[in-house]
């Protein structure tokens, strides 16, 4: 029995190198190139123009700042959004609770006897 575990764990480990040894090759051949970098279009990439980044000039902005009426018109215009859809969407507004309990009282008893009582031949062969 002593043998049996040398031989798998020596030989094991000679296939667990070779297969490693292996990857290893195909990896680097598969990385290595013979030709140099690809040439960046012009126009495009870093450029070095010998100089620092001056950082006290204000960089130029992207488009047009907003003032402060145009600010305020537009969060006036926000408000007045988020207001009619909270109107909409409040639901039924019931103010009998007594009614309420009464519903689900009945209601969970009525939805079971209703599925229940329907079966479906495709998805149950014994419903007759």
């Amino acid at each position: 029995m002593t043998i049996n575990i040398g031989e798998t764990v020596f030989f094991g480990a000679g296939r667990f190198l070779r297969t490693g040894a292996a990857i290893i090759l195909l990896g680097t051949a598969g990385c290595s190139s013979t030709n140099g970098p690809e040439p960046v279009a012009a126009g495009m990439g870093p450029k070095d123009t010998g100089t620092f980044p001056n950082l006290n000039i204000k960089p130029q902005v992207a488009a047009p700042q907003f003032t402060e009426a145009e600010r305020n018109a537009k969060l006036a215009q926000l408000k007045a959004d988020e207001n009619a859809q909270g109107a909409k969407g409040g639901g039924p507004k019931v103010t009998d609770q007594a009614a309420l309990k009464d519903l689900a009282k009945k209601h969970g008893g009525e939805t079971l006897k209703q599925i229940e009582g329907k079966c479906d031949p495709a998805l149950d062969p014994t419903c007759k």
